[in-house]
């Protein structure tokens, strides 16, 4: 009789082990699709290595341009910027900013159909918004420099406010673009101090730190 008791009390405590098990299973897969229907995780890593890299080459471009010339014979102390190299950096930058989008586009389509997701959703909407707003800010503000002619500022105003568009998206995204965010605001912070170098840090915000948190995205979510 006693045997019996203990046997069914075993069996009993098995139950409801197995019994939580199930439930925090499913707790953990609707946590995941919660998850997924409010975080656009089709984001590629790749993307941004690629990005990373038309900005090294058009940081290259723009440094030639700026001091490979008969004004400046690549001195930082007699830097003279004439209306036709704004024009020409104008010209690389937004056709870094084209490629770049064309390429994140293509991308993410790529992955969220490997995924089989729907890349344009509410979760890839509000991601969207939430990155224009502070960048559009900060891109009409640095027109508005452009336009004084206070050109030393551009290059840290443009990692602040990009960074700034990284941390306000990354709610909305995966997490490792809020930590590209802050570096950038980091780099733009520091560039302040040393405003002859200003392409470098641009360099070093847009080129290297996103080829490297590329590839970590890259080997963390998308190599499988």
């Amino acid at each position: 009789m006693v045997a019996q008791l203990l046997f069914t009390y075993f069996v009993f405590q098995s139950t409801l082990k197995m019994e939580d098990k199930d439930y925090l299973k499913d707790i953990q897969d609707i946590k995941s699709m919660m998850s997924q229907s409010s975080r656009f995780i089709s984001l590629s890593g790749l993307s941004g290595i690629l990005a990373g890299t038309y900005s090294l080459i058009g940081a290259w471009y723009a440094y030639t341009t700026i001091y490979f010339d008969t004004a400046t014979n690549g001195e930082y102390s007699q830097l003279i910027i004439t209306e036709n190299e704004v024009i020409k950096l104008i010209f690389i930058a937004s056709s870094i900013i084209i490629l770049s989008i064309i390429t994140g586009i293509i991308l993410s389509k790529r992955k969220a159909l490997k995924q089989k997701e729907n890349m344009w959703n509410a979760a890839s909407k509000r991601l969207l918004i939430n990155f224009l707003i502070p960048l559009f800010t900060g891109g009409f503000f640095i027109i508005y420099l452009i336009e004084k002619e206070t050109f030393g500022l551009v290059a840290p105003l443009t990692l602040i406010f990009y960074g700034l568009a990284c941390v306000n998206a990354s709610k909305y995204t995966l997490g490792d673009v809020r930590y590209l965010g802050l570096t950038q605001i980091i780099l733009g912070l520091l560039s302040l101090w040393f405003l002859g170098y200003g392409l470098l840090f641009w360099a070093l915000g847009f080129g290297v730190c996103h080829i490297a948190y590329g590839s970590w995205m890259y080997f963390k979510y998308d190599k499988n």
